[in-house]
């Protein structure tokens, strides 16, 4: 069943009772948003943070990287390899909350909210990838490890743990709402973790000048990573195929359109992300008394808005089901 949208529901109950036809009497569509189009839910602007971000680890990449040339340290140069996709992935995060804020149009009526989804799904490739390599660059010097320099390891990546906690800190309040910043929050926290890990191995590679220790540093940060980023290329992945977002509850919200006044039996209810942010909801209602309006789609829509994170409500109401799909759809 396809609903039908509109920008208020009174259009709906225009259209509905236009009709001379009476079964098109019956029906009434309804489509509001729990505080109108201007989605007060929509995602903060960090634009400022990716800027800066940016700036700080394309900087830091350059330092990271020559001295770990310099030293000799697979460390130091992974971690600036990885920083360098951090660089990449904040790039790619920032490109999917603009593209989520651009307006809709005739061509696409959701506007390109979903660019911030691919933007997390790509993140977490990313950071898979550069993990993978990471790993088998690891494996293949443990079998021929080199001698390095603990002291300046240690000072390029304590300059590392702050850049990097620092980055991460501007990321902070919007990562639980959002996986596309938890993509960029989760990239920079990381590498305050690869740091973290360089200055202990640079600190024993001083104390015991073991020469194996550095791959196996890295092999190890590169597993803390690849675990910790599963759980957004799962979510990412899970929306990017029209998912019910982690954050609703989608039996309960069927629950609660069933026990709506007048209401029989919710057919054909889907829910889905249309980006990282915002959650959109159908559903058709089968009222056989016929005597929900206005009044009910309102009072749903408002409900479904504070209480379940749904922003955008299209709910369809006839007397008996008008669609042989709906009768299709899993009760």
């Amino acid at each position: 069943m396809t609903p039908f949208h509109s920008s208020h529901s009174d259009a709906h109950r225009a259209h509905a009772g236009a009709s001379s036809h009476p079964r098109e009497s019956a029906h009434e569509h309804g489509h509001e948003h729990g505080h109108g189009h201007g989605h007060p839910h929509a995602p903060r602007d960090f634009s400022r943070a990716f800027a800066v971000g940016i700036v700080l680890n394309l900087a830091f990449v350059g330092v990271e990287a020559f001295y770990g040339w310099r030293v000799n340290s697979l460390a130091l140069l992974a971690d600036a390899a990885h920083n360098l996709s951090d660089v990449a992935g904040l790039v790619l995060a920032w490109g999917g909350a603009w593209a989520a804020r651009i307006r809709p149009d005739a061509r696409h009526t959701y506007g390109w909210q979903r660019a911030s989804i691919l933007a997390a799904f790509a993140n977490a490739v990313l950071l898979l990838v550069a993990m993978g390599s990471l790993g088998w660059e690891a494996v293949q010097r443990l079998g021929d490890p080199r001698p390095t320099q603990g002291w300046t390891i240690i000072t390029v990546a304590a300059i590392g743990i702050v850049i990097n906690t620092a980055t991460a800190l501007l990321f902070m309040r919007g990562r639980e709402s959002d996986i596309n910043i938890q993509g960029a929050f989760l990239h920079m926290a990381a590498d305050a973790l690869v740091s973290v890990g360089v200055v202990v191995g640079g600190a024993l590679y001083l104390w015991q000048g073991w020469g194996w220790l550095d791959p196996v540093m890295s092999l190890v940060i590169a597993l803390v990573i690849v675990w910790g980023t599963w759980g957004l290329l799962r979510e990412s992945t899970h929306l990017l195929f029209d998912g019910v977002p982690a954050q609703v509850d989608a039996a309960a919200v069927r629950a609660y359109l069933a026990a709506l006044p007048g209401v029989a039996r919710v057919h054909d209810p889907h829910i889905w992300a249309m980006s990282t942010t915002q959650v959109a909801l159908s559903a058709h209602l089968i009222v056989p008394a016929g005597q929900a309006g206005d009044a009910l789609l309102h009072e749903a829509s408002q409900d479904l808005t504070a209480h379940y994170h749904i922003d955008h409500v299209t709910l369809q109401l006839s007397t008996e089901a008008i669609q042989p799909m709906c009768d299709a759809a899993p009760d």
